[in-house]
């Protein structure tokens, strides 16, 4: 829609296709991936370059920098975060210093979600989880743009919105042209939502402080939602999609979970594919049953998940995925498992950065769940109790319900009822004793190659 170039049948067609009335259809939210920089807006609010994501990690320099002549202090003071080029105003800086003659044609820096926002309804707005996770010039304390660190770097006020709103806000109605195009009723509202991965923990339930919610697709995004401070952990923290300005979502993401499975199976397990697409077993099925057999530790199997760097909370641009501990003895089967168990050792770091008091079980979410092998060795790895939704659900069940609050047809309490969690996966005692002891090596082996993944980054490059 609005030059965008689509994926699917147009929304009209759809609406169309499933009978029901475009009058029966009382308001929309529109969540997005995390947008990093935001896409720069000219005069005209046409993008003046793409989007920088927060997968793009071009802005090592400028996080350098900002730690240099703000401090990591300062920026854990105001903002809760740090420096990486994961931020969103790292990224900023890189454009200013980078691209000149589009740093002079920005005007405004919108997040997608925002920015599709803006093409609906001609309004300018943007929800506080996207804001706050732009990171060094978003004020945590205050829910706010910090001017002083906007000052430090040389990024203008106006290059943010001034409107902040909450994930239920009615942000506008729809434009006449938009309806049109879409098929639905002019004026009708639409909902701000905000980031991703926080929508999907609305779509678990998740509307209250002291729940550790883990959504595991191609990367993860495992987090504390909390009232109360969690500060110097090398975390990511943002205002949360519900209260924003009481709760806190305090994230530490795996930039490949799943991502690495999928890229296992793709490029070490062609045989399980050909008999897949021969009407076989499916590839994932056939590879959790062989990996079933396979002992706690895959025979002395670790595997470091970071074949795209990692974010929190060991914030490495250069750390590299890594097989440690192969023999003639190993099989397909150990190697896979090996896999599993490297993501579930990435949880287990992200949930020991944020702290002690995680509640009683994980709220597991994501492809991941299909797996009751995979389940398994979640709670195994981690000695927390596994809890799953029944039904799939992500980002856009969060959508319906704020978008239900927000017009006002649902209530906080109602749409609570709505989720579904399957039984508990208890962690098996003895398992867990034996993990503790790979998950300690584990850690080991990234603080010995540390140095040696950056020098081989270095030494790519020339």
């Amino acid at each position: 829609m609005f030059g965008l170039k689509q994926q699917k049948p147009p929304l009209k067609t759809r609406c169309k296709k499933s009978g029901i009335p475009p009058e029966k259809i009382r308001g929309i939210a529109i969540s997005g991936l995390y947008g990093g920089s935001g896409i720069p807006l000219d005069e005209n609010m046409e993008p003046v370059r793409p989007c920088m994501i927060w997968m793009d990690r071009r802005a090592e320099a400028e996080s350098n920098w900002v730690l240099e002549h703000i401090g990591k202090e300062k920026l854990l003071e105001i903002t809760h975060n740090g420096a990486d080029p994961y931020y969103g105003y790292t990224k900023i800086l890189w454009m200013k210093n980078n691209e000149p003659e589009n740093w002079l044609k920005t005007k405004l820096f919108l997040p997608p979600n925002d920015y599709v926002i803006f093409k609906l309804t001609g309004e300018v707005a943007i929800d506080y989880s996207s804001a706050g996770n732009i990171g060094g010039i978003f004020d945590m304390n205050n829910r706010t743009w910090s001017k002083g660190m906007m000052d430090a770097m040389g990024i203008p006020t106006s290059l943010m919105p001034e409107k902040i709103v909450e994930s239920t806000d009615i942000v506008g109605g729809l434009t006449k042209a938009a309806a049109a195009e879409l098929g639905l009723s002019e004026g009708m509202p639409v909902i701000a939502s905000g980031i991703d991965c926080g929508a999907a923990n609305i779509g678990l339930g998740v509307l209250e402080s002291g729940i550790y919610a883990a959504a595991i697709g191609t990367s993860m995004c495992a987090a504390l939602i909390s009232d109360k401070p969690v500060k110097g952990k090398d975390l990511i923290v943002w205002p949360y999609l519900y209260d924003a300005k009481r709760l806190s979502y305090y994230f530490a993401g795996g930039a490949t979970a799943g991502a690495i499975v999928k890229w296992f199976r793709q490029t070490m397990c062609q045989y399980e594919l050909e008999v897949e697409k021969e009407g076989g077993k499916n590839a994932y099925d056939a590879l959790n049953e062989q990996a079933a057999n396979i002992p706690v530790g895959s025979d002395g199997l670790i595997v470091l998940p970071y074949f795209m760097g990692e974010r929190s909370p060991i914030w490495d641009s250069d750390a590299k995925g890594t097989i440690v501990g192969l023999s003639l003895a190993h099989t397909k089967a150990h190697i896979y498992r090996a896999f599993l168990e490297a993501v579930a050792f990435s949880l287990r770091d992200a949930m020991e950065a944020t702290g002690e008091d995680l509640g009683e079980y994980i709220l597991l979410a994501g492809g991941v769940t299909k797996s009751k092998l995979w389940r398994q060795i979640f709670a195994d790895v981690t000695g927390y109790p596994v809890v799953c939704p029944i039904h799939d659900v992500e980002a856009n069940m969060g959508d319906v319900m704020l978008a239900g609050i927000g017009t006002g047809l649902l209530s906080y309490e109602e749409v609570k009822k709505w989720q579904v969690l399957d039984e508990k996966i208890m962690p098996n005692k003895e398992n867990h004793q034996k993990y503790n002891e790979f998950y300690h090596v584990y850690q080991s082996i990234y603080k010995h190659l540390k140095t040696d993944m950056k020098t081989l980054t270095k030494i790519s490059a020339m």
